[in-house]
């Protein structure tokens, strides 16, 4: 298998196991603090539903919302460096560069560490232009 694909791949589900570990931290607040927004799951478990999130899940959710604002990014740029065959050499250290940065950043973002979020955040987006540079040297 080619690297760049193998890595590619490999950070796909490392990404995916990250956003899905975010909604169980989501979830695993508002279980074992029985507390919630919405009016269905606050009736399902017997409670008026509460007035705002908890802090963990606000925190979570705002994680949440930058992994989308970025993964979906870094998917296409992925998929079309792979598809280009930019450079093999790279894609391990791009790739899971990036991966590495969105784990930090989600860390980061529930233990409200600054300027750990921002320089995290930074690393992810070097990454994505280096791979974008990538792209367009392979075409």
């Amino acid at each position: 298998m080619d690297d760049a694909v193998y890595w590619y791949a490999m950070a796909t589900v490392l990404l995916f196991v990250k956003m899905w570990a975010t909604g169980l931290y989501q979830g695993y607040h508002r279980i074992t603090k029985m507390t919630f927004k919405t009016p269905e799951d606050a009736r399902m478990a017997g409670k008026e539903p509460a007035q705002e999130e908890l802090p963990q899940v606000q925190q979570a959710s705002k994680a949440w919302s930058n992994d989308l604002e970025n993964i979906p990014i870094f998917l296409a740029l992925g998929m079309a460096y792979v598809l280009v065959g930019a450079s093999p050499g790279l894609a391990m250290w791009l790739f899971m560069g990036f991966t590495a940065a969105r784990y930090a950043h989600t860390l980061a973002y529930l233990a409200r560490l600054q300027p750990w979020r921002t320089i995290a955040y930074g690393v992810g987006l070097v990454c994505m232009i280096v791979m974008a540079i990538q792209i367009v040297l392979a075409l």
